[in-house]
């Protein structure tokens, strides 16, 4: 058996893993215009992993040195169990921390009682400030809902609250300085995505892809600065300013040195170990979360797979992987 307190997974480039992205469940209820135009099609059934099974998954990992999970979809809060996921997951010995990425429509109900159970950490997809660009990217005009919950959030004293919006050309990406003007007070981090291709967006993501270091560039020249990357962050760059409460993150999947910071892991809502998010294969480790009895097994597999990580994705030559679309793993 491995020690808990173990260092972080490593790969054969030297890269350490102390951050695992566990997804739910691949349903969702919103139909955003570059993951879900169509709406999810699929069903949210029992299929995927269940609370004793998600506990022993962790406990495998938080053995083999992470201390962070994001918890992801699709769309998470669509678990009716996800308050009890979340306890599970935060009652693991060496997690510190328990994040999870929502679309935050439910957070003004559904909130206190997740950090009640242990979340210590939130990420809210708002792609526009604008109510109705974003009620007509995502098919919802839900952003009050979201924005209350964001206030929520704040009061009840969650350390880390960071916003998403991908970054979409001819679409929200004259938005900087609005968000600009909303991180001055607020202290809350919002984080521009450069839309990534999969594999059912490829017209949508020659006509709205636009380089996230353009943005950058804008930053820059605005007077915002980059701040030092810690060692379990996310993939973005975050950028500061004197000014502001609030900061600015870029993920730029295209960067040339992208994947050379990689520090994260990705389980699927059906127990498959992804070693990248445009990977070619999942290796299934549900089969060893069916019983205490085979972790040392399952510890064993995650290891040994380790070691068939690759340098970087394939995305510069057009090679999306398994993915179809985002909402399959949480992204």
């Amino acid at each position: 058996m491995i020690d808990g307190d173990a260092p972080a997974l490593g790969d054969s480039f030297g890269r350490r893993f102390p951050y695992l992205r566990l997804s739910l469940t691949e349903a969702c209820n919103f139909s955003c215009s570059y993951c879900l135009p169509d709406g999810y099609q699929g069903e949210a059934g029992p299929r995927f992993l269940g609370v004793a099974e998600i506990q022993r998954l962790v406990r495998g990992f938080a053995a083999l040195g992470m201390h962070k999970i994001r918890l992801t979809g699709g769309e998470p809060s669509l678990r009716k169990d996800l308050e009890q996921i979340i306890e599970a997951v935060a009652a693991v010995p060496g997690i510190r921390k328990v994040a999870i990425t929502t679309n935050g429509t439910l957070l003004p109900r559904r909130l206190p009682g997740w950090h009640r159970a242990g979340l210590t950490a939130l990420n809210v997809s708002m792609d526009s400030l604008q109510r109705d660009r974003f009620h007509a990217l995502t098919g919802h005009d839900r952003q009050p809902e979201i924005l209350q919950g964001l206030q929520m959030a704040q009061a009840l004293g969650i350390a880390s609250v960071k916003l998403n919006a991908v970054l979409l050309r001819g679409v929200n990406d004259d938005e900087l300085p609005q968000w600009m003007e909303f991180l001055r007070e607020r202290p809350v981090s919002v984080r521009f995505i450069e839309l990534m291709r999969t594999g059912d967006n490829e017209a949508y993501f020659l006509q709205h892809h636009r380089r996230a270091d353009e943005v950058i560039t804008q930053l820059l020249e605005a007077g915002w600065s980059e701040r030092p990357r810690y060692p379990d962050a996310g993939p973005a760059r975050e950028f500061g300013h004197p000014g502001h409460r609030g900061t600015v993150g870029i993920i730029a999947p295209y960067a040339r040195d992208f994947c050379s910071s990689c520090n994260r892991l990705r389980v699927t809502a059906r127990g498959d170990l992804r070693l990248c998010l445009f990977g070619e294969f999942g290796v299934p480790l549900r089969p060893l979360l069916q019983s205490d009895d085979d972790f040392d097994a399952l510890l064993a597999r995650i290891t040994t797979q380790l070691g068939l990580k690759a340098a970087g994705h394939g995305l510069h030559q057009g090679q999306t992987g398994l993915i179809p679309h985002l909402a399959s793993i949480g992204g």
